[in-house]
């Protein structure tokens, strides 16, 4: 069959659903943060965060090593480097994006109209065996736990994975988090209650997950991740850098990377130590941000400055007080970044 016939059998059928993936970064572009993260917590590349509980350590980067033919630039990178041989029953290594509720509302979940959602990613690793993404909402009380297979070493394979909506829980269509997706590498058996490919209240996985985590020679990458609507997986949609960033902005924005500079000056006869900035945000954010300042080495800001002040989603000011009135006193900020993360 044709692609043109393909596609007119989806459209046919009320399968094809556009070209909106609820995944943001999974071509893995941004990295606000920077591009490699020893025995990380937290957020690496953009979007995509890290759990963990072992005796192993795991370095996280964005790579350039991608599937062939296929469009990429990058992929995500996990490289161990130190080993955890046995991973104990309440131990496990795990990697996951948080989808706003907002961006899942028109899945229905929970209710009996619940639709149907395709996951679609490349991976590839030296360890072949069985993996588990999972999928679960916010309360952590429903669960979907799939089991994939990578079957040939250091080969790229592209992954398919379907489930029915669920109708039962409660699925949060709000700013919180609406849906996590959830890829684990490594399993305790105090997670692995689950069904393959059945909702329930059970847990993470299904028993079956190999143990990513037992030699410094594993690695593991992906890219490509895409989720949508419908029983059909289609051709990765890839967008822009800057339409790609601008999503990720929503949730964390580096103002100034590591490195720049905003100074903060003292001005001549004037005998008051106060300096505030206003800040428009360059995309709206989820929630009112927090904020992380770098400052630098000459002269110095007053205790607690610098700090927000009547912030909003969309702009706010920064408070950069010195701690003295000298005219030639002045220091500056060699990074600040806003934080609105789920």
């Amino acid at each position: 069959m044709s692609k043109a016939a393909q596609l007119a059998a989806l459209i046919g059928s009320g399968q094809a659903q556009g070209d909106e993936n609820l995944i943001i970064n999974g071509g893995m572009q941004v990295a606000q943060r920077g591009t490699s993260h020893s025995d990380l917590s937290g957020y690496g590349l953009d979007r995509f965060a890290v759990g963990s509980s072992d005796d192993a350590a795991v370095t996280v980067s964005q790579s350039t090593t991608v599937p062939s033919g296929e469009g990429f630039k990058n992929s995500m990178k996990f490289d161990v480097t130190t080993a955890d041989t046995s991973i104990g029953a309440a131990q496990f290594y795990q990697f996951f994006q948080k989808i706003e509720g907002q961006n899942v509302a028109h899945l229905m979940f929970g209710t009996s109209d619940a639709k149907s959602i395709t996951l679609s990613f490349w991976c590839r690793s030296n360890k072949t065996g069985t993996y588990n993404v999972v999928f679960m909402n916010n309360a952590a009380d429903r669960f979907n736990p799939n089991d994939f297979t990578i079957s040939s070493a250091n080969t790229w394979e592209k992954k398919t994975i379907t489930v029915t909506g669920d109708q039962s829980g409660t699925w949060l269509t709000t700013n919180g988090i609406g849906l996590y997706v959830i890829w684990n590498l490594a399993l305790g058996s105090n997670f692995d209650d689950g069904t393959n490919g059945t909702w329930g209240s059970g847990d993470y996985g299904s028993g079956n997950n190999v143990n990513w985590l037992d030699s410094t020679s594993n690695d593991f990458y992906i890219t490509g991740v895409q989720l949508e609507v419908g029983e059909q997986a289609t051709p990765f949609k890839h967008r822009s850098f800057g339409d790609e960033l601008a999503r990720c902005q929503r949730y964390f924005n580096e103002v100034i990377p590591s490195g720049g500079l905003m100074y903060a000056y003292h001005i001549a006869g004037n005998s008051s130590s106060n300096r505030r900035q206003h800040l428009a945000y360059s995309t709206p954010m989820r929630a009112n941000p927090t904020a992380t300042f770098t400052s630098g080495s000459a002269g110095s800001f007053e205790s607690g400055k610098p700090a927000l002040a009547n912030t909003s989603t969309v702009d706010t000011h920064i408070n950069m007080n010195l701690s003295g009135n000298s005219d030639s006193n002045y220091t500056w900020l060699t990074a600040f970044a806003l934080d609105a993360e789920l």
